[in-house]
């Protein structure tokens, strides 16, 4: 077998080949990127994405907002690591880009989260329709969809070289590019991946102790503001068929998990 056939051949198995469990659900998954790739590559590409927004005194600028988010999502960690106790391990983080045109938010993999003003000025979401948009974000990074998204992207570059390598074109290759993490974060979220982040996402927030009703009334908003203008989430975050209504069928099986009695666990951020 010549080389260029055998780099065919290997690229075309990679692609057959390359599949996981998903860690919460049990879906079968492709994946070319491990999750522990997609962590450190989501942690390089978060500190890149923030540094100049950072210097530009975009991030945290608002002191109340920051104090806000950040209760919220204290109290939906401790039950994401219930979920998976592995991630008490990831370096949790949570940052407010101050950007009122972007209505958006996103978990990349190892717990690296942002939410954009636009989200919190055009939305005007309660606490607990809040805690619904990032309980939504932090379940696609338990279900590891970052690194589903990046091996996704993967793909068409290695389906090109298998091409290349056919058709004795060696300057078509994969490249970087395609495993960058901030990439992920602006591909659409299958529809497969968002029922699964709302299903477990609802959950999250009502075990941390936020009304799962909220679900229906944030979704609601969102598609009220989808009518009028194009925003960021609903391009990255697509609505699965029926989406409020899935959700208005789960909220009544939330119930006990909201009434619970008792204190709930608080992630502590730290100092910086």
């Amino acid at each position: 077998m010549s080389v260029k056939r055998f780099l065919a051949y290997a690229a075309l198995t990679a692609l057959l080949t390359a599949c996981a469990t998903n860690p919460v659900t049990g879906r079968r998954q492709f994946m070319l990127v491990s999750e522990d790739s997609a962590i450190a590559a989501s942690a390089q590409a978060y500190t890149e994405m923030l540094a100049p927004l950072e210097k530009e005194g975009k991030i945290d600028s608002n002191p109340a907002l920051k104090k806000r988010v950040e209760t919220i999502t204290g109290r939906l960690i401790p039950q994401a690591i219930k979920y998976r106790p592995e991630t008490k391990d990831w370096a949790w983080s949570i940052k407010i880009i101050d950007d009122p045109e972007t209505v958006n938010a996103f978990a990349m993999a190892g717990g690296k989260m942002a939410v954009y003003t636009g989200l919190i000025e055009k939305i005007q979401p309660s606490d607990d329709e809040l805690a619904q948009v990032l309980g939504h974000e932090i379940a696609h990074a338990l279900s590891s969809h970052t690194a589903e998204k990046m091996s996704v992207a993967m793909a068409s570059d290695l389906a090109v070289t298998a091409v290349a390598a056919t058709q004795d074109q060696p300057g078509i290759a994969m490249t970087g590019a395609a495993l960058a993490a901030a990439l992920a974060i602006k591909l659409p979220n299958s529809r497969t991946m968002e029922s699964e982040a709302d299903r477990i996402g609802i959950e999250l927030a009502a075990k941390a102790g936020y009304d799962p009703y909220a679900a229906v009334s944030l979704w609601t908003k969102m598609a009220k503001e989808g009518e009028s203008s194009s925003f960021d989430f609903l391009s990255t975050h697509p609505a699965p068929n029926k989406r409020i209504e899935a959700l208005a069928a789960l909220a009544p099986q939330m119930m006990p998990y909201y009434q619970a009695k008792g204190a709930r666990p608080v992630y502590r951020f730290p100092a910086r």
